[in-house]
C-alpha cells in the first residue's frame, strides 16, 4: 500500500500549481524547523529595520494535526487546486469509513469506524494535511483581517 501511496503522492504533486506557499516548511524535503525559524527571524528583523514598522506573528500548534482532516473539506480544496474528480474520489474513499481497533498483547478492543483524519503512518497524510492548510497564508490574514492602530 505504501508503494501505491507514493505513486499517488507523485501524481498529486505533479498536478499542483507552482503557487503554493514557499514559506510552508512542514513535510517538505530539505526543510526543517531550524530553516523555518531562521527565515522567520530574518524576515521579521529585516522588516523592523525600517523606521515606524511593526510585525505581527501568529503561531499555531496543530496538535494531532492529521486527526483534524475532514475529508469532504479537503476534497473541496483539492478540487480548487485543479486535481481531477477521479483522484479526489479515490482520496475521499481512502480517508473515509476506515476501521480501527487497538490491540495490546492478545487483547483487542471493539472495532470503530473513522470518517475523519488521515491514517497514522500513511505516506500521503503529511501531503494531504499540507494541502488542507495551504491557504492559511499571511496574504489571507492581511487582506481579510486588517487592523489599524
Amino acid at each position: 500500500m505504501k508503494c501505491f501511496e507514493r505513486l499517488i503522492m507523485r501524481h498529486i504533486k505533479s498536478q499542483l500549481p507552482p503557487s503554493l506557499d514557499p514559506l510552508q516548511f512542514a513535510y517538505r524535503p530539505n526543510c526543517s524547523t531550524d530553516e523555518a525559524i531562521s527565515t522567520t527571524l530574518h524576515l521579521a528583523l529585516t522588516h523592523l529595520d525600517k523606521k515606524g514598522t511593526y510585525i505581527r506573528m501568529l503561531f499555531i500548534d496543530f496538535s494531532s494535526a492529521f486527526n483534524i482532516i475532514v475529508p469532504q473539506h479537503l476534497i473541496g480544496k483539492l478540487s480548487l487546486l485543479g486535481l481531477n474528480t477521479s483522484l479526489c474520489n479515490w482520496i475521499l474513499d481512502f480517508l473515509t469509513v476506515r476501521l480501527q481497533f487497538v490491540r495490546i498483547g492478545s487483547s483487542t478492543s471493539n472495532t470503530t469506524t473513522l470518517s475523519t483524519g488521515a491514517p497514522q503512518g500513511s505516506v500521503l497524510s503529511p501531503l494531504l494535511f499540507t494541502l488542507l492548510t495551504h491557504d492559511c497564508s499571511d496574504a489571507q490574514f492581511e487582506s481579510h483581517h486588517q487592523v489599524r492602530w
